[in-house]
């Protein structure tokens, strides 16, 4: 019978540690981002702030969160990157504001 042959505690459970490591580190890029994209937005067009001072801040926020976080140069990589888009969509809406 198959409950005779039960033992508790002897699978192996590796892949499901490592698929629910992998949700949980997901889950944390994506709220991230999610925060320091609308927090971008509500600084910069809610509020009113000057959108190099909002880009800043998040910018900090972002790289303080992933170093308390410990999310690694992944995600150091990220906050760049998302800047490096933040600078060049506010020089294309400068350009834009010259042509209009």
């Amino acid at each position: 019978m198959a409950a005779s042959e039960y033992h508790r505690g002897d699978m192996d459970i590796s892949a499901q540690k490592a698929t629910w490591g992998g949700f949980m580190v997901g889950s944390i890029w994506g709220s991230l981002l999610i925060i320091l994209t609308v927090g971008y937005a509500t600084l910069a067009v809610a509020i009113g702030m000057n959108w190099m001072i909002a880009l800043g801040l998040m910018t900090v926020f972002g790289i303080v969160s992933g170093l308390v976080m410990n999310l690694g140069g992944r995600w150091m990589a990220t906050v760049v990157l998302m800047v490096v888009l933040a600078l060049v969509v506010q020089l294309f809406i400068a350009l834009f504001g010259l042509v209009l």
